[in-house]
């Protein structure tokens, strides 16, 4: 297991071992002890999986509010996506700016995302399935995110809103600008 840092450091790609022989694979996708020795220390209290029929799936860009924020770990068991997290910590250099990247069932990288960013995906191919870690639960009344192709914030998606599947509350969320002097975090 191993780790690379991305343009905004606290955002890290997880690099997994895979194993292979001639009965499939196998890799190790959390281990606490391993996870602290790499900077990455999380309590984790919720696991969720996400299923995506269709290629062009938006999913975010969804934060929470504190005290309920999460940090988040993200894999792909099945498909690839291109997954976007866009820094909301007022104090941060990296304060507005996002990081792409794209994971993969076939790659088997994860992301560890902390707490105080956006998070979303837009899925690359037919029935991805996402799953990830939080470490707060969910909390309805802290739920909260950003239109995901907000043009201040610049991000290349690989997918335009004509022809992306949105839920009816994702393609209504607010720009950046309407909450950057709101945040908490």
């Amino acid at each position: 297991m191993r780790i690379i840092d991305t343009e905004i450091p606290d955002v890290k790609v997880i690099c997994t071992d895979k194993h292979v022989d001639h009965r499939g694979s196998f890799s190790e996708t959390y281990h606490a002890q391993k996870f602290a020795e790499l900077g990455v220390g999380a309590d984790f209290v919720q696991d969720n999986h996400s299923v995506s029929a269709c290629p062009g799936t938006v999913r975010g860009l969804h934060y929470q509010t504190p005290p309920f924020a999460q940090a988040k770990l993200l894999r792909v068991v099945r498909g690839a996506i291109f997954d976007v997290a866009v820094d909301l910590r007022r104090s941060s250099p990296t304060f507005g700016r996002h990081v792409c990247i794209r994971v993969s069932a076939e790659n088997c990288n994860q992301v560890y995302i902390p707490a105080g960013f956006a998070h979303g995906f837009c899925t690359l191919v037919p029935d991805t399935e996402v799953l990830y870690k939080v470490t707060s639960f969910y909390a309805p009344e802290h739920d909260a995110g950003l239109v995901w192709d907000d043009p201040d914030l610049e991000i290349d998606w690989p997918v335009v809103r004509s022809d992306a599947v949105l839920s009816p509350k994702d393609s209504r969320l607010p720009r950046f600008r309407a909450v950057a002097d709101c945040l908490a975090f």
